[in-house]
């Protein structure tokens, strides 16, 4: 019911989003005399802010069409190198002749960044993949929003997640590397506990794990606080919908992305007030640089996606709830899980210390689960001044975070090609 009272709210105020476009566009034009008067920058600002509150947000572009290699701009190019109904895994593929302008190897490390499936789309990390696209071959999980998914296409839960994980690496062929995101951690380390329990030749070479909560019981957050306190019957009664037509993916239950939205801007409320109320200011200022930084925040922020009810459900139960792997008690298609048979995946964490998602431990605890990884395939990093979001991105995980992360990939690829030389020898 609350699906479709949201959408009937959205079509209800369709004829006011119409008169405030209509507004902001005449009191916008250059051929208005008044436009740039007190009253006409007034006027416009506040039909820009309620078209832009009341508007729908869909799937953000990348825009990754060059990126910055030893001063040189070099060429990109997203496809998609394999697909299901449920995700696209692109390729950001650099052209050749930039590369070698830039003076770099047009073929390096590939590495998958697992995007999370929780609510945002995978563009969030729009900087992350910039940033590693200046060394590495970059491919990245691109989650499709499952209102658009018929339901002819079946159910998505956690076993099929992980199985994707491993689908993807298989793809990418020997000993990738592995990065994993906020929400990804606990499949994408099952994933590849289960690959190194079989020997499959595409087992991860390293994987990352960036603010993921590994082990929930440590160091609680709100979120986590939350999903505990809640019976597990409440979080199926409350948090799960029905899509409503003319969507693909009409009568299929979810975790509408809007709920997730609105639970996130509940949680700092004040802040968000005051970030409109300092757009509107700027645009009567005309202050259209500051107007700009704010629309590109929540351009991204405001899109969301929504998860299958099976999904969302057995994330809840098994990551924040039962903490199955930190306990030894997840299973994959009635198979147990087992991180301690991993020992020969280098394994690097990277925390925040300012982090309110992901307290600090909860990631770090992937070190504990893989006792038989060497020493020297291990590395744990805590940032001591961001938060989660600044574990992925901004001037801090550019400057600080990533050089520390590109050091550990290269210092794990290198030591693969010298044991596979080795090996080759003799």
């Amino acid at each position: 019911m609350l699906y479709s009272v949201h959408e009937a709210a959205y079509y209800a105020t369709g004829p006011w989003r119409a008169a405030a476009r209509v507004t902001r566009d005449f009191w916008g034009s250059t051929l208005n005399p008044a436009s740039d008067s007190k009253l006409g920058r007034t006027m416009f600002a506040a039909a820009d802010l309620f078209s832009n509150v009341t508007r729908r947000y869909g799937k953000p572009e990348w825009g990754i069409d060059t990126v910055q290699i030893n001063g040189t701009a070099v060429r990109v190019r997203a496809t998609t190198v394999w697909s299901s109904p449920w995700c696209k895994m692109l390729h950001f593929t650099r052209d050749g002749s930039d590369m070698r302008k830039a003076g770099r190897k047009t073929v390096e490390p590939p590495v998958l960044i697992v995007a999370p499936l929780s609510g945002h789309y995978a563009t969030l990390l729009r900087g992350t993949v910039e940033t590693f696209l200046q060394d590495h071959e970059v491919y990245v999980t691109d989650w499709v929003n499952a209102r658009e998914v018929p339901m002819l296409e079946g159910r998505f839960d956690f076993d099929d997640y992980i199985d994707h994980i491993q689908t993807m690496l298989r793809t990418l062929g020997p000993r990738p590397h592995v990065v994993a995101v906020c929400q990804p951690g606990p499949p994408v380390l099952a994933a590849a506990a289960l690959m190194a329990e079989d020997g499959d030749p595409s087992r991860p070479a390293s994987m990352t794990f960036m603010g993921s909560p590994i082990d929930a019981r440590l160091s609680p957050t709100v979120t986590n606080k939350l999903a505990e306190d809640r019976p597990f019957a409440w979080f199926k009664s409350n948090m799960i919908y029905t899509v409503p037509p003319p969507y693909s993916g009409a009568m299929r239950r979810v975790y509408p992305g809007f709920v997730q939205l609105f639970s996130f801007m509940s949680m700092n409320k004040e802040r968000h007030q005051e970030a409109h109320k300092n757009y509107f200011n700027h645009l009567v200022a005309g202050d259209g640089d500051s107007a700009d930084k704010h629309l590109d925040f929540y351009n991204e922020y405001l899109s969301v996606l929504d998860l299958s009810e099976e999904f969302y459900l057995q994330t809840i139960e098994h990551v924040f709830q039962k903490y199955s792997l930190p306990k030894g008690e997840l299973t994959h298609r009635g198979r147990l899980v087992k991180p301690q048979t991993i020992s020969d995946i280098g394994l690097m964490t990277v925390e925040g210390a300012k982090d309110d998602i992901s307290g600090v431990g909860q990631t770090q605890a992937a070190h504990g689960l893989c006792p038989v990884i060497p020493e020297d395939l291990r590395a744990l990093y805590v940032h001591p001044d961001v938060g989660h979001y600044g574990v992925f991105n901004g001037r801090r995980f550019q400057e600080d975070i990533y050089p520390e992360v590109r050091a550990f990939i290269l210092k794990v690829e290198a030591g693969a090609v010298a044991a596979e030389a080795q090996l080759a020898a003799g």
